[in-house]
């Protein structure tokens, strides 16, 4: 396993209870992942070193968590010298990597999505905003953390966004803007795994990426989640495989570029049907961790038979309850956060919670916050009103004074199920 955040820690407690699995390393890890792993010092960055690592241990199966790592070709690096991965390849990554490769697939595959432009320059992106209506949705093109959307409310806050992502407010991935109609709808996820040809449903989930309550405030990696999402009914989800995910894999593999691993949809559910918002080549984070409180089945034999070729015939079981999950972040977050604050997470799992570390390290015995999102707070429920009961019951537990956390997660559906 390869990564350090909430996610990873997710996806290494349920590869650990694998019955397929026997043994599991993880790098860099962190000190929650280190209770499911042999936590090893490997740089993923340093492809020789990580196929040296491999090679010399015997590994089986890479999962590769972030998604940096994906764009950055180390799923090629490894098959090369055939270790399986799960993770697609570099130029399958594109779709997540490249807003405007996916923007321009999806044109070209007629996958539902809205009109958009590309643009390589502050005077062409302004120019090109003569061609939308307020909001605004404005991209960088490449990986920013998932902070790089902004939805902005009228032409000179879009001009104030546009200046600053190609002043270099987001580094190298605003060297490039995508601007996007506005879409009107509900968002939630959808989940798809995949090696290239077959092609299995994984779950559903919506999360809240703004940092405010009620959804306020600046866009974040996610304050929280819960998972399945209802919104997304049954035939919506067929919807979503046939007009978008379906055709996608289809369209990448017509490419000589097959997609292998979990396609993650993000979604807008329109009045005329879903339509792609975006694509991530990695599970969400952290839809990641409501997905893995929910599945049970063999993690690693699943993402062994994508990494193969050897989905067809797999299952993906998931249990009738909810998940939910609330993010404990440290106090600045999305802007600089307060790094250094001790952290005690108490009997935080007594009633069957799961604390997932996703910014945490350990200082002479203690733990401490060493990132922006820190904690992940999940629990499970007959429905998102109980969760969220349960989930909220387990943060009052947890003792992190330089932390915050949304209240409210989960809202939209706790109001539809009467509660």
């Amino acid at each position: 396993m390869l990564g350090s955040g909430g996610r990873e820690h997710a996806l290494s407690w349920k590869l650990a209870q694998s019955p397929s699995l026997t043994k599991l390393y993880a790098a860099p890890g962190n000190p929650g992942i280190a209770e499911e792993a042999e936590v090893v010092s490997l740089d993923a960055t340093d492809h020789d070193a990580v196929v040296a690592f491999c090679r010399e241990h015997g590994i089986a199966l890479v999962v590769i968590g972030p998604e940096a790592p994906l764009v950055d070709g180390l799923a090629d690096s490894l098959n090369a010298v055939d270790i399986p991965v799960f993770g697609p390849s570099k130029a399958a990554a594109q779709l997540e990597g490249s807003k405007g490769f996916t923007k321009d697939l999806c044109a070209q595959a007629d996958i539902p999505t809205g009109a958009y432009v590309r643009v390589h320059s502050l005077d062409l992106a302004v120019a090109a905003l003569d061609g939308f209506k307020a909001p605004y949705v404005l991209k960088a093109d490449g990986l920013a953390a998932g902070k790089g959307v902004v939805i902005a409310k009228d032409r000179t806050e879009a001009q104030a966004a546009l200046a600053d992502m190609f002043g270099g407010g987001f580094g190298q991935a605003g060297a490039q803007v995508v601007i996007e109609e506005f879409l009107e709808g509900e968002e939630a996820s959808f989940f798809a795994l995949t090696d290239g040809k077959t092609v299995l449903p994984f779950g559903t989930a919506q999360d809240h990426k703004q940092v405010g309550e009620g959804d306020t405030g600046p866009n974040t990696g996610g304050m929280g989640a819960y998972s399945p999402a209802p919104v997304l009914t049954p035939e919506l989800q067929s919807r979503a495989m046939d007009e978008l995910v379906r055709p996608t894999v289809a369209a990448m593999a017509g490419r000589s570029t097959p997609y292998s691993g979990v396609l993650y949809a993000g979604l807008m559910l329109t009045e005329d049907g879903p339509k792609l918002i975006e694509y991530n080549c990695r599970f969400g984070d952290p839809e990641c961790q409501v997905l893995m409180m929910r599945f049970t089945g063999d993690l690693a034999a699943v993402m062994l038979a994508c990494a193969k070729g050897e989905l067809a015939g797999a299952d993906a079981d998931f249990a009738d309850e909810t998940a939910l999950t609330v993010v404990m972040a440290a106090k600045g977050y999305p802007g600089t956060p307060e790094k250094g604050g001790a952290i005690a997470l108490n009997d935080a799992e007594a009633e069957g919670a799961k604390v997932f570390h996703a910014g945490t390290r350990e200082q002479d015995g203690a733990l401490i916050a060493n990132g922006g999102r820190v904690l992940n707070v999940t629990a499970t429920g007959a429905n998102v009103t109980q969760a969220k009961a349960r989930a909220y019951a387990a943060v009052d537990k947890v003792d992190f004074p330089t932390g915050f956390c949304r209240r409210d997660i989960g809202w939209k559906e706790v109001a539809r199920e009467g509660n």
